[in-house]
């Protein structure tokens, strides 16, 4: 296990890694999740052997810790998980994103560019004020402490299994706080970050969780988009094959589309 400091004085973003050449593949989950967990079983199969690969959990999540007077916003993770790759001396990184993780890794690209080769993004999340089924509008529709008095457990017995074995490891703050930064977004948005990107970048989008939306003018961006079949959010675990095909051609550079 490794570690580096972030933030608030002595607390720490951790992270486990597997040793290997060329460019590092960097996992980062999504919304009270954990690295490890949801990618340990991908980068454990031959195809993607011989990398370089690092398991990040980000503040608040996992092993890592869980300050109170952090403000867990997505471009704090970001700078956290900058933080780590400056320690692992990692640069030109293929991050692999999924949920709020995928929007992490847009922030952390658009922030310190030289840390970020490609991006491949599991359902990132791009825009603000995301649809109310989604688990992190759930969260922020509490006010922080009454999330912390009764919103967590209502939370965790509301959410599926997969979701809650990692959910429930999450400091609480951090959920709390983690979702109320993903309903308000970014200033550009996480969308207008990935549109504006220079390096190669994929979405994958499960085929259950319907069309993605503003698709076209990601292709037309440059952004290969590519629908998983028989996945819904967590692909990862729907169709691990397709996620494995997925890492292992990396984020492709398309050529963007003529306009006009």
């Amino acid at each position: 296990m490794y570690q580096a400091e972030f933030g608030p004085e002595g607390a720490c973003v951790r992270w486990t890694e597997t040793a290997g050449e060329g460019p590092a593949r960097v996992y980062v989950h999504g919304l009270g999740s954990s690295s490890p967990v949801y990618y340990a079983h991908i980068a454990a199969r031959p195809e993607l052997a011989g990398r370089r690969s690092l398991f990040v959990d980000l503040p608040g999540h996992g092993i890592s810790d869980r300050p109170a007077d952090f403000g867990y916003s997505l471009e704090e993770h970001a700078d956290a998980l900058a933080a780590a790759l400056d320690a692992a001396g990692v640069r030109g990184a293929e991050l692999i994103g999924h949920s709020m993780g995928g929007a992490v890794a847009i922030v952390l690209a658009h922030r310190r560019p030289e840390l970020v080769g490609g991006l491949l993004l599991a359902e990132a999340s791009l825009d603000p004020r995301p649809p109310a089924t989604a688990g992190s509008s759930g969260i922020a529709a509490y006010g922080e402490e009454e999330f912390l008095r009764d919103g967590c457990r209502r939370t965790l017995e509301r959410v599926g299994p997969v979701w809650r074995a990692t959910m429930r490891l999450a400091d609480p703050v951090a959920l709390h706080r983690s979702s109320v930064h993903l309903v308000r977004g970014t200033r550009p948005t996480m969308r207008r970050m990935l549109l504006d990107a220079r390096i190669p970048r994929r979405y994958l989008q499960g085929e259950l969780s319907g069309e993605l939306r503003g698709r076209e003018e990601l292709v037309t961006a440059g952004v290969e988009v590519e629908t998983v079949p028989g996945a819904g959010h967590n692909l990862m675990f729907d169709n691990p094959d397709a996620f494995v095909a997925a890492v292992r051609r990396g984020p492709v550079r398309a050529a963007a589309v003529p306009v006009g």
